[in-house]
């Protein structure tokens, strides 16, 4: 059975829309003495550019100095650089259409591919594309990576990893399907692309598929689900092909009493997991073991990126891009 898609005004209700214009401030709780080896115990979280609609898809740019970023609704990419504050990089960045559409249409996880490609899940056009022009002079020119699955569309593209043989894994929950769009694939999947180009379906059974990234031994797969009642990160490990062998819960965070799902994240170099879910970003080691969360009040944290160093978290909130220096 074809499962509900689930519509624009319901994704508000869960990521707390009525306090998207409040200012939001973070404190970090540490329930782990094993975080203020992560994070230094004066670290502060700053708001360091405003005025999105709702942001997502961090991606940090070591070589450029930069954060790429993006804004679903408005259908585009910014980028934020110390010097230069928010700034436009790419519009349209999801929905290249002609016909106006509403909804979650624009970009959403961003990646840099191994030639330096910039790799861009669009909501709107249904596929992971690649950007055709170069990180220094942008331009919205894009060919498709990935768009259809056994020839049917896919349904919005939401996060994307590489692993380090060359296999891309991505997520295809429902959020960005405007409320007319005929969904061709009745579940909501996570996807292995092979690097000859042939793509595998993983799984099927999480409800919304949301961020996915890989452990550093390359041996473990991160899934998160959105969906609002099993409010779950899942592991899977990972077979010498690229294909998953057997799955748990990584963590079961249902019970939370906080606003939030389970969405983007990203995984330091020695395992450790920064997480959207409840309340803010939730820190785990690699066991799963809860070390401590950022909380963000006022606004809703979407995603999270680390410098190439592990020394910086920035924070998607809403209509906020937040900073935390954590060493």
């Amino acid at each position: 059975m074809q499962k509900p898609i689930l519509t624009l005004l319901s994704i508000a209700v869960f990521y707390s829309a009525g306090a998207q214009d409040i200012k939001p401030t973070g404190t970090v709780e540490y329930v782990s003495e094993e975080l203020s080896k992560i994070i230094k115990k004066n670290a502060e979280v700053e708001v360091i550019a405003e005025g999105f609609e709702f942001t997502e898809g961090p991606l940090w740019v070591a070589k450029e100095k930069m954060l790429l970023l993006s804004d679903i609704p408005a259908n585009t990419v910014y980028k934020w650089t110390e010097k230069g504050g928010k700034e436009v990089f790419l519009k349209p960045g999801g929905y290249t259409g002609a016909v106006e559409r509403g909804g979650f249409m624009g970009p959403n996880g961003l990646l840099l591919s191994s030639d330096g490609k910039l790799w861009i899940c669009q909501h709107g056009d249904r596929r992971i594309a690649t950007m055709d022009a170069s990180l220094q002079n942008p331009k919205p020119e894009y060919s498709t990576v990935v768009g259809e699955y056994n020839g049917n569309k896919l349904n919005s593209p939401n996060d994307l990893i590489l692993s380090k043989s060359g296999n891309l894994y991505f997520t295809d929950p429902s959020y960005g399907l405007a409320s007319d769009s005929k969904k061709e694939i009745d579940y909501q999947g996570v996807y292995k692309m092979s690097p000859s180009g042939k793509v595998t379906m993983l799984l099927d059974s999480i409800d919304q598929p949301n961020g996915i990234a890989i452990f550093p031994n390359q041996k473990t797969l991160l899934v998160s689900n959105s969906d609002p009642i099993k409010r779950r990160w899942y592991a899977y490990d990972l077979a010498e092909d690229g294909s998953i062998e057997s799955g748990r819960i990584f963590h079961d965070a249902s019970d939370a009493s906080e606003p939030g799902l389970c969405d983007g994240f990203k995984i330091d170099k020695k395992g450790n997991v920064f997480a959207s879910g409840p309340g803010g970003i939730w820190i785990f080691n690699k066991t799963g073991e809860v070390l401590g969360r950022i909380k963000t009040e006022g606004a809703t944290a979407a995603n999270c990126e680390l410098t190439d160093d592990g020394k910086t978290l920035f924070i998607t909130a809403e209509k906020h891009l937040l900073r935390i220096k954590m060493r």
